[in-house]
């Protein structure tokens, strides 16, 4: 009798247990099953070139090993020490730092400038504005390329149409070293700041009136209201925008390509567009994915940077 009454209350635990294990289990599939098609696609299009990359740069692999593969050795930190040794190279980079330096603050001042005033009800028409400053961002980069090489064309350009207008010679803003790179940067931050303007946009509209109200009893101003209110309840999202503008920045290839081919003087020549050259101009293969994964790690070591700052300034827990 004693042995009964033990082991049925055990019985009846165990046999409660099995539905919720069950159902442990079932969620756990499903979850799997939601999270597959993401990680099958982070291993497609970034793990597995990542490491093609890698193993490419360790060997020679150019045109003669793409006829015939019995010509590709391996000659390992080669490639690495060659490019650490060009100084091409090294200019190319120059102006990949110079670009990310100028052009990442200057997107985010215009990005942020236009999201907050846009987001002032005061302000008429906002849909119509919205669509008007993220159309350049939709917009073939080919045509609005046309459209900045007449903008800035020495003679008949409207920028140059200004400056003559008030007495300043006019410049040749894709002809000289010393004005490409702010000529370009002038297109990039034109063309991009739409995308980053809506991600503010949205994540301005969560902030709650209440804080405001209550900064403006406190006798806050507009600016003070923007640097105690708006700029801490945005900081993570400030952090993924600048994160996502430095990895831009340093990939940009395809306005330079257009406009100025890399020229004047290579002055305008990206790290991405070296690697390009290298690759397809040049078909040293191996060189070329020794610069993607330089490439990868300058990206990676800045966004860490940018993670330990933000969580020292207490933008991220």
């Amino acid at each position: 009798m004693t042995m009964q009454t033990v082991t049925a209350p055990a019985a009846s635990r165990e046999a409660a247990r099995a539905p919720r294990r069950s159902d442990q289990r079932r969620r756990t599939r499903a979850a799997w099953g939601f999270v597959a098609p993401s990680l099958i696609a982070i291993g497609l299009f970034f793990v597995i070139p990542m490491v093609s990359a890698l193993l490419l740069s360790l060997t020679d692999f150019d045109i003669y090993a793409l006829a015939d593969l019995g010509n590709l050795r391996f000659v390992g930190l080669d490639n690495y020490q060659n490019l650490l040794g060009n100084p091409l190279f090294w200019g190319a980079m120059k102006n990949t730092v110079w670009f990310s330096v100028l052009g990442v603050p200057l997107t985010l001042a215009v990005s942020l400038a236009a999201a907050v005033i846009l987001n002032a009800r005061m302000v008429l028409w906002r849909p119509i504005w919205r669509v008007m400053f993220f159309a350049p961002y939709v917009t073939t980069l080919v045509a609005t390329a046309v459209l900045w090489n007449y903008l800035l064309h020495t003679r008949y350009g409207v920028i140059n149409w200004g400056l003559t207008s008030v007495g300043l010679p006019a410049v040749d803003w894709l002809g000289q070293p010393s004005t490409s790179i702010p000529a370009i940067l002038m297109f990039v931050v034109w063309k991009t700041f739409g995308y980053n303007m809506l991600i503010f946009l949205a994540v301005l509209q969560t902030v709650p009136d209440e804080l405001y109200e209550a900064a403006r009893i406190d006798g806050a101003g507009p600016w003070k209201q923007f640097r105690h209110v708006t700029l801490p309840a945005i900081g993570p999202t400030l952090l993924l925008v600048s994160i996502i503008s430095v990895a831009a920045f340093f990939q940009l290839f395809a306005e330079p390509y257009v406009m100025t081919q890399g020229g004047p003087a290579q002055s305008t020549v990206t790290v991405l567009y070296f690697m390009y050259e290298e690759g397809f101009k040049w078909w040293n293969l191996g060189s070329a994915s020794a610069v993607a994964f330089i490439l990868f790690l300058c990206i990676f070591a800045i966004t860490l940077i940018q993670l330990w700052v933000s969580k020292r300034l207490g933008a991220t827990e």
